[in-house]
């Protein structure tokens, strides 16, 4: 089995993580995914959250928070996903669009809506104190 490549945006706002349902998926995912050929992170990140939310990312606050590695979750061609996350500003408002029917905002609570690499991805985000941590 193969290896799944992706980027993902993280965004969090009053410390929950915004995610994503894609059309006929049971879990939220983060926006995102695969590259296009040729693609550095940047374009295809933004291209990304521009298809997938409407917005734009702001270039001059793009920054790596890390590369997670997790099983994939529907994803029959794939044992595992590598995420690349990145955090970002954006303007504009979001409207879920392509293949998004749903996006809202993760508290501790909703993690287990996540799918694997959202969860590692929750608890990278947590690491840079960007979300709130459940409480022991």
């Amino acid at each position: 089995m193969a290896e799944l490549d992706v980027v993902a945006w993280v965004h969090a706002r009053d410390g929950r993580m915004l995610a994503v349902r894609s059309r006929g998926r049971d879990l939220l995912y983060l926006p995102g995914g695969k590259r296009e050929p040729g693609e550095d992170d940047w374009t295809a990140v933004s291209r990304e959250v521009r298809e997938e939310l409407g917005v734009e990312l702001d270039r001059p606050s793009f920054r790596p928070l890390g590369v997670l590695t997790a099983a994939a979750h529907d994803q029959p061609a794939f044992a595992r996903v590598r995420m690349a996350c990145f955090a970002s500003g954006h303007t504009g408002e979001f409207r879920p669009a392509g293949e998004i029917d749903e996006l809202r905002y993760v508290g501790p609570a909703d993690r287990a809506l996540l799918a694997p690499a959202s969860q590692a991805a929750w608890d990278l985000a947590a690491g840079h104190g960007m979300l709130r941590r459940p409480a022991r």
